[in-house]
């Protein structure tokens, strides 16, 4: 099945999913398949194309040292292969396993703690980000909040008057 009008006939390509066929002045060629899709059925998933797995590329983690490990295989017998091999390389090295980044206390927060963005509370020395910067925003174990809104005016007070 050719593309294009009656007035330009090699403009563009039909697309050869058998429920659609429609004209796509811009076609897509499937890498695995060698079919041509338009935009709409132009990934694997939504033209089920056999051959998905022709190029894909998958990293697996060792869980000794933390190296990504790139691998071509799709199965996971493929992937305990290039982790065995990994592990006997030499290059596996537990002394070398990267340390997890420093994440904000507050239950559920994952927010990852930096330089800039993390604030250690002056009433339970409890490191959180911003978000959590307030004694009842990460729920402090020593935070009264009448006391604590008196250190606020005293703080207040002194700046005023400094002004």
């Amino acid at each position: 099945m050719g593309g294009g009008t009656e007035a330009f006939p090699d403009l563009g390509r039909h697309c050869q999913h058998s429920e659609c066929k429609q004209l796509d002045f811009l076609p897509f060629n499937c890498n695995g398949c060698r079919k041509v899709f338009c935009l709409e059925h132009r990934s694997y998933k939504s033209h089920e194309c056999p051959n998905s797995d022709h190029k894909s590329r998958k990293v697996v983690v060792c869980e000794t040292c933390s190296a990504s490990i790139e691998t071509t295989g799709c199965n996971e017998d493929a992937e305990k292969v290039v982790l065995l091999k990994h592990e006997k390389s030499g290059d596996c090295d537990p002394r070398k396993k990267k340390k997890k980044k420093p994440t904000c206390a507050v239950k559920r927060c994952k927010e990852i703690l930096t330089f800039s963005n993390t604030c250690t509370c002056k009433t339970c020395q409890l490191k959180v980000c911003l978000k959590h910067r307030f004694p009842a925003d990460h729920a402090c174990k020593k935070y009264h909040p009448l006391q604590y809104m008196s250190c606020l005016k005293e703080e207040l007070g002194s700046e005023i008057h400094r002004g």
